[in-house]
């Protein structure tokens, strides 16, 4: 009789157990923590990281692992973009979400060859941004989401909203579990004033930063105090590019050694997300 009740109240626990884990398995991922794999392809640049494929003036950057695949600018050459997303074998159907950083070509250029292949899409642009593309876009089918101030894309993702005076741009800021990650388009309104709205929207340390700055005339000794701004506001590494400048480029690798992140074609950076 007593063999019997133990094993009653073994069985019993066991199916408590078991039903505690069942339980936990079903936890949609986005009430688990960010612990999912965060890939961040640059799929246009200036620059050259995979044989391959094709560098030309311009960005684009698609970000996976996150609650909707993301494309964050469209380059400036829709025949180098696509050349560039069938070398790295980049599935344009994945992507939920098309963030513009602002109107100049070389961001922008590649956005009607991606709607081309695929419109069932949100594609979010800087308020400012002239009516006839708005309409453009529209006519393919995709939902247009104008942003003036900060905004949530999806979970964890959020845009800086518009910044700037005579060129309006917008940037991304993703909230990971190692800090803040910050995709830049051009920079305009300022790389520094671009962290410290980061900042002042997260308060949490910044992790990467990367994309492009738009440095090129700025000399040694405003660098120098550039870079100090990044430090006091705890960037830990950093990645420039494209309009960023090869002086001002140098001197970011100079100053942060290891924690520096080169860019190009095809570089592929993953974050736990």
């Amino acid at each position: 009789m007593k063999t019997t009740r133990t094993i009653l109240i073994l069985g019993l626990v066991c199916g408590l157990l078991l039903a505690a884990a069942e339980e936990k398995g079903r936890e949609p991922i986005k009430d688990r923590g960010m612990d999912t794999p965060l890939t961040f392809t640059i799929l246009y640049d200036n620059y050259l990281h995979e044989k391959g494929t094709t560098p030309d003036w311009g960005f684009a950057c698609l970000i996976e692992g996150c609650e909707q695949t993301i494309l964050f600018d469209t380059g400036t050459r829709p025949e180098i973009l696509l050349h560039n997303v069938r070398h790295l074998g980049v599935d344009l159907e994945a992507v939920r979400c098309i963030v513009i950083s602002h109107e100049h070509q070389d961001h922008v250029g590649g956005l009607a060859a991606v709607l081309d292949i695929h419109h069932d899409v949100s594609v979010y642009l800087p308020a400012s941004f002239a009516a006839g593309i708005v309409r453009r876009i529209e006519k393919t089918g995709a939902r247009v989401v104008p942003v003036d101030r900060p905004l949530e894309i999806c979970a964890h993702v959020m845009s800086t909203g518009e910044m700037g005076e005579s060129i309006k741009e917008q940037s991304l800021i993703l909230n990971t579990r190692r800090g803040l990650v910050i995709v830049t388009g051009c920079s305009h309104p300022g790389i520094v004033a671009i962290l410290e709205r980061a900042k002042a929207l997260f308060d949490r340390p910044i992790h990467l930063v990367f994309g492009g700055f738009h440095l090129r005339n700025k000399g040694d000794a405003e660098m120098e105090a550039i870079i100090g701004r990044f430090r006091e506001l705890g960037v830990e590494t950093c990645g420039a590019t494209h309009c960023t400048g090869d002086r001002q480029i140098a001197l970011f690798k100079e100053a942060f050694g290891e924690n520096y992140v080169p860019m190009g074609t095809g570089r592929v950076l993953r974050i736990t997300f």
